[in-house]
């Protein structure tokens, strides 16, 4: 019997599944709605739909929105936060900065929970570590008992300078467990051992309120998963762009609050070096919104301080990703102003852009793309039917009429401004870090990115745009490419000339020990464990610091000092060599490494590219309506080669090839789109 990977990526509004056979090494996918009430439903439907055999499967991989969609909604079971006398306020105070500073009207969203839901319990430890003031055990155990009439499923435990010396929080956390045996316990020297009160209680308490959600859901989907005859464990991708076990998901929710962003990146990045480009931005285009990541050097940007709601920062590393609301439902409107804007808002999948008539009026991408043909009347091969007369009528309403304009001027310009806001982001996340875009290639996917990708290109001046096998289930594709993998941290403050390396060598140690227990206990063996260290530096006298990679053993130290001054001169634009650095924090990365799908290139075909399906005239601006022959994606065979315009249709996306560029497939299926003019 072939054996099966599958990995799962559930999205707002559909769920990929994607299944590779070891044995034929060939990958299919399918595509079945999202269940929002029970995202469980969705994937199993998936599994059903595709016909997958539970007993054959190898590995089973996962990337879920279950987590971040719970800190969007807010929709927690009853938490309490136990805090150190006079920090009842710390998550409410923040650190005092607004989203947009002069908006004075606007305020930040309140903290996951509630004051009446925050206790004060005397105690103090001082920086060092010292204890100033011992717990009070009688009132602690008069804050448990409170709270077990109040039914707390899960409590926060946050206490000052518990980073260096957690016993306070040691023992709450026993008498908690005591007084409730079925709650879950989140303690902030375990989840963050970190300086910044703000930061660690933040971070805690998003674990905390996420706990019996995420972990309910993982728990029922791998014991329906083994109920259908899985054997193995289930893997969880996370934010930092990692798998984690249910056990482990169990202790650490919070890391599976940015997992499906995080899979289209590690996809992104595997596509770009099947063809040979190191340098890389990713371009996930969904029907809400678009996520952009960057791959430099082989390696995605990781940022270690990012949140789903402002002001409430979740400080564990992650893939960076810059998403903005641009997608195929992302609605036109013209503003006070007058000027045509498109996005953040987006229809949806309920109402839905016009042209899916499910009772949508406004014009969105979709139906400018539907107008100007680029898109054909069937998506999904055939599931969803879209009609032409509605969403041309809502561009007419919405645009065309305000401005003067005709219909296919209007939806251009619509498109035109989605791709602008596309371009934006981009050079946010490429140029305003001190890289040119010029030197990467865009891996355009998702379900809409392929239709904008040459565009954004142009814009940008990226020679080179990627479109996998199967964009709109690229990022289900990541899940199956990463490892186990955990990030670890200690404080470690000293001036990197004066630091005694015995002693730093000792705290990475320390490090390790703890990152090898944690493999151990998900199976990894010893040999597939892979340790990486890391270095937060800055210059005497600044407030935020770098990360560097460091190694081991004597001038390991100095040789991270150099690379600190390196990459603080390409982030910054200068650097001091004669000023001290100072150590900050002590980072390591622990990675379990796990079997990869072995791809099997394909011979270039000797034949033209077959004939396609049909001509139909699609409008590009500047050159009007021109007849576009349009393709089936399933019919070119690697070596085939287009030239602008083509329109290439398929299950899960649809590629547009503009004027002036020249496509062909390549060894590996994925479509590369030649920007001549770049």
């Amino acid at each position: 019997m072939s054996k099966q990977r599958v990995a799962v990526d559930v999205g707002g509004t559909f769920t990929d599944v994607c299944i590779f056979d070891e044995t034929t090494r060939q990958v299919r996918v399918t595509k079945v709605p999202s269940t929002p009430s029970d995202p469980m439903r969705a994937v199993l439907d998936g599994v059903t739909r595709a016909d997958v055999d539970l007993a054959a499967v190898s590995l089973f991989s996962h990337g879920t929105t279950v987590a971040t969609n719970a800190l969007i909604t807010r929709n927690f079971r009853p938490a309490a936060l136990v805090t150190t006398t006079g920090f009842r306020d710390v998550i409410e105070i923040r650190d005092g900065t607004k989203d947009d500073l002069w908006d004075a009207y606007h305020d930040v969203a309140p903290p996951y929970i509630r004051r009446r839901d925050r206790f004060e319990v005397s105690e103090r430890i001082d920086y060092s570590g010292q204890v100033v003031t011992p717990l009070d055990e009688q009132e602690a155990r008069r804050i448990a008992a409170l709270l077990r009439k109040r039914e707390v499923q899960t409590v926060a435990v946050c206490f000052v300078n518990s980073y260096v010396n957690p016993a306070h929080e040691i023992r709450m956390r026993e008498i908690l467990e005591e007084e409730l045996p079925d709650a879950t316990i989140s303690t902030s020297a375990e989840i963050l051992p970190e300086i910044f009160e703000h930061d660690r209680f933040t971070t805690t308490v998003a674990n905390a309120v996420l706990a019996p959600l995420v972990s309910g859901y993982v728990s029922r989907l791998a014991e329906q998963l083994g109920a259908g005859g899985y054997a193995g464990d289930l893997l969880l991708l996370h934010s930092g762009g990692g798998s984690m076990t249910p056990r482990m998901v169990e202790r650490y929710p919070v890391r599976l609050a940015a997992s499906g962003i995080a899979a289209g990146a590690i996809a992104a990045r595997h596509v770009a070096a099947q063809c040979g480009y190191a340098n890389a931005i990713g371009l996930d285009m969904g029907g809400t919104s678009t996520d952009i990541s960057l791959v430099h050097g082989g390696e995605l940007r990781v940022t270690k301080e990012w949140s789903v709601e402002y002001g409430y920062p979740i400080i564990f590393p992650s893939i960076e990703v810059l998403t903005i609301g641009a997608g195929g439902g992302s609605i036109a409107y013209i503003d006070e102003a007058g000027s045509l804007r498109n996005g953040p808002q987006s229809a949806g999948a309920d109402p839905g852009p016009a042209c899916y008539a499910g009772g949508g009026t406004e014009p969105t991408n979709s139906d400018a793309n539907l107008v100007l043909n680029r898109l054909g009347t069937s998506l999904a091969g055939g599931a969803k039917v879209l009609r032409p007369e509605l969403a041309e009528k809502a561009i007419l309403d919405g645009v065309a009429r305000p401005l003067g304009l005709d219909v296919e001027q209007a939806a251009s310009a619509i498109l035109k401004v989605a791709n602008a806001n596309m371009a934006d982001a981009v050079r946010l996340i490429s140029i305003r870090r001190g890289y040119d875009p010029r030197d990467f290639a865009l891996v355009a996917f998702g379900g809409a990115g392929a239709l904008h990708g040459a565009e954004v290109a142009r814009e940008l001046g990226i020679p080179t745009v990627i479109v996998p096998a199967n964009p709109g289930v690229t990022s289900a594709l990541g899940c199956l490419l990463v490892d186990i993998r955990h990030d670890l941290s200690a404080m470690f403050g000293a001036l990197a000339h004066e630091a005694d390396e015995e002693e730093f060598e000792n705290a990475f140690a320390g490090l390790e020990a703890e990152a090898s227990a944690r493999l151990r206990h998900e199976g990894v063996a010893p040999e597939d464990a892979v340790l990486q260290r890391l270095v937060s530096m800055r210059y005497l006298g600044q407030w935020r610091s770098l990360n560097v990679r460091c190694g081991s053993g004597r001038g390991a130290l100095a040789e991270a000092v150099q690379l600190f001054h390196e990459q603080h001169e390409r982030e910054y634009a200068f650097r001091r060599d004669d000023t001290p650095v100072e150590i900050y924090q002590l980072g390591l990365t622990a990675v379990g490494t796990t079997p990869k799908p072995a791809f099997t290139p394909h011979d270039a075909s000797r034949k033209p590219a077959p004939a396609p399906l049909k001509t139909r005239k699609v409008y590009f601006d500047g050159n009007g309506w021109l007849d576009t022959p349009v393709h089936d994606r399933d019919a070119l065979p690697a070596g085939s080669e287009l030239t602008g315009p083509a329109v290439i249709d398929q299950l899960d996306s649809t590629t547009v090839v503009p004027p002036g560029t020249r496509a062909e497939v390549d060894e590996w299926l994925n479509i590369r789109i030649h920007l001549t003019e770049a």
